[in-house]
């Protein structure tokens, strides 16, 4: 069955959604209206309740946006959602803009045009959206570029698709799903490393540096890391629905008191109030207008890509003192301590096994010629997930996509109608999330004999993460340098991919998080204790695609031949958290050099020292063959 057809039946209807939301753009006297992928909290995986982009445009990729006019729609998707969006959108209805090709539009450039237009007939563009749903730097992108333009944004804080689904005709069918009441947990400092009372500590000196008083936190992630609780709101981010305040001597949390037990509160005691969610934003005033009565000297802190503009504007409306910064806790989030590490370590280690014997049960599978379908995998590799102990959730929806599947770059629904054939690739992407740990990896693996030309793709993007793995680097590099070296050797040969090689992953958190990752657009420096991917690739549409993911961390070079020099610039290198097995029937090892084949056989006998302690003889006996070189 093809993704296109297995969409929930929430998505159907699209016409008659936007009739309705096109009645609101009429009401509201607006021209345009922006959906972007995000809700209140800037998730990237959403609440069900908070799907907006998704329920009323039929695409259900993690990214992309949604625009609307009185008369046209566009979904705008990048690289690794093009062919997604084409099987899923309506092309009748809604246009799809594939970002970064030359003949599509971005989201900025329908809006100039519109604007143009507008302004031919003395008119100018209302576009409306939810101020709570885009950060200020969002919004100040849109504004510098879009009012040259003739476009005028105007904030509307009621959520018109939220308004749309709970007044459609499918409503008692379609409800608005309740959300944030999911259980929260309390980490002991085992697991995490730091106390919350050293974590505010270090956020309050970060504040006073800035000279502000005041923080506001929006991102779930952040809220989590900082107070050590985690909770499972949003399917595979052990996250919860929260806003947090930090004052000079106070910190507040913002959330459904009703579902936080007592272990939890006496965590917090003495350190955290606890307050109701709707509380977040009359709290967050009050602080700003006393201060002002009393005449005290405070500041907020903005960072103004973390920070939703919705906070920003009711900041602005109480005539708060603004001074922007990086967000605090999204930097020290980010480097992690030795307890994170070793987390990281033993969490990726248990999914390493998971992987391996699912690649080994797939290899006898199709030996045995068993018919096994792309479910089957899924299903697979989620029961062995679970057969370690400390397994919370997976940390992301598995991907197995085969054949012409595996091009679909977040293909995350494995279909049961879709069989392993000899002679195509598989593409297996998996995480989990155990408590201290957040995994994800990937591997391609060949259905049978692999034809010459797979062989010579999947080396290719092997030699470009080994080049990437093995890169020795000084202090302040960042991602976008490291991004081009891992690109060199595919560039040589005339091939590419869309998406980033790595991205920041969190500690029994969020898969992807900031500031840190491999990518054309991250300027961020790699620095000691930052957990990346490295996961090049190649996708071509109707053939499949090959990519190659582990996780690493940066860790300072001991000794390093071209530094000498005691006082010399530190210099860092990547450290594997991941020991899969790459598939030997697909390396060309003739295309490989001597120092990519010794950095092979390097991680080759790694993987038999950890992961041999945790398997039988007979699997020993497999992964002993598997990592023949």
């Amino acid at each position: 069955m093809p993704l296109s057809q297995s969409l929930p039946d929430q998505l159907t209807g699209v016409a008659q959604k936007f009739t309705d939301l096109r009645s609101q753009l009429v009401k509201y006297k607006l021209d345009a209206y922006f959906v972007p992928s995000a809700d209140e909290h800037l998730n990237e995986y959403l609440p069900e309740a908070k799907q907006r982009r998704q329920w009323i445009s039929g695409f259900t990729g993690s990214a992309g946006d949604f625009l609307i006019s009185r008369d046209r729609a566009w979904v705008f998707v990048d690289s690794r959602y093009y062919e997604q969006a084409d099987m899923q959108v309506d092309s009748t209805l809604q246009k799809v803009c594939k970002v970064g090709l030359e003949d599509h539009q971005t989201v900025e450039e329908v809006l100039e045009e519109l604007g143009q237009k507008a302004n031919q007939q003395l008119q100018t563009l209302r576009l409306g959206l939810d101020p709570f749903t885009i950060t200020v730097a969002q919004y100040r992108r849109f504004a510098e570029r879009l009012s040259a333009n003739g476009v005028e944004i105007v904030p509307v804080i009621e959520n018109l698709v939220d308004v749309v689904r709970s007044q459609n005709p499918w409503a008692k069918s379609d409800p608005l799903l309740p959300f944030g009441d999911q259980p929260v947990i309390s980490l002991p400092e085992s697991l995490t490393g730091e106390a919350l009372a050293k974590k505010l500590e270090r956020v309050r000196e970060a504040m006073n540096r800035k000279k502000a008083t005041i923080l506001p936190v929006t991102k779930l992630d952040q809220i989590a890391w900082l107070y050590n609780l985690r909770g499972r709101d949003v399917e595979c981010n052990p996250v919860f629905i929260s806003y947090a305040i930090i004052t000079k001597t106070e910190a507040y949390l913002f959330t459904n008191t009703s579902r936080i037990d007592e272990s939890v509160r006496q965590a917090l005691a003495g350190q955290v109030q606890i307050l109701e969610y709707d509380q977040y934003i009359s709290t967050l005033r009050s602080l700003i207008v006393t201060s002002n009565d009393q005449e005290t000297e405070q500041k907020v802190l903005v960072a103004i890509a973390q920070t939703t503009y919705g906070t920003y504007l009711q900041l602005k409306d109480v005539k708060a003192k603004i001074v922007e910064a990086e967000q605090p806790v999204e930097n020290f989030k980010a480097h992690k301590n030795s307890v994170e590490i070793a987390q990281m370590q033993q969490a990726n280690l248990k999914a390493s096994w998971a992987k391996t014997l699912t690649l080994k049960w797939i290899e006898e599978q199709i030996e045995a010629d068993n018919s096994i379908s792309e479910r089957d995998v899924a299903n697979k590799i989620e029961g062995l997930y679970k057969q370690q102990e400390g397994f919370y959730d997976l940390s992301f929806p598995t991907i197995a996509g085969t054949g012409a599947n595996g091009s679909i770059v977040h293909y995350s629904n494995p279909n049961p109608e879709c069989k392993l054939i000899k002679g195509e690739l598989l593409l297996l992407d998996s995480g989990s999330q155990f408590y201290g740990g957040t995994t994800d990896d990937t591997r391609a693996i060949s259905i049978g004999l692999p034809t010459n030309e797979q062989c010579d793709r999947y080396t290719e993007v092997l030699k470009s993460h080994i080049n990437c793995a093995m890169q020795k680097f000084p202090k302040g590099t960042t991602g976008s340098q490291i991004d081009g070296i891992a690109r060199s050797s595919l560039w040589q040969s005339g091939l590419d991919y869309g998406h980033g090689t790595g991205h920041g992953v969190g500690v029994f958190l969020n898969v992807h998080e900031g500031p840190n990752g491999i990518s054309k657009r991250v300027n961020q420096t790699l620095d000691v204790g930052t957990v990346n991917s490295i996961e090049p690739g190649y996708y071509q549409p109707k053939w499949g695609g090959i990519r190659l993911e582990n996780l690493y961390f940066v860790k300072e070079v001991k000794k390093i031949e071209v530094s000498p020099d005691a006082n010399a610039t530190p210099w860092y290198e990547f450290e594997s958290l991941t020991y899969i097995p790459f598939d030997k029937k697909l390396i060309d090892r003739s295309k490989l050099n001597p120092d990519q084949i010794l950095w092979l056989q390097s991680y080759y006998a790694s993987i038999i020292e950890k992961l041999s302690p945790m398997l039988s003889d007979d699997e020993n006996v497999w992964l002993q063959q598997a990592c023949q070189f």
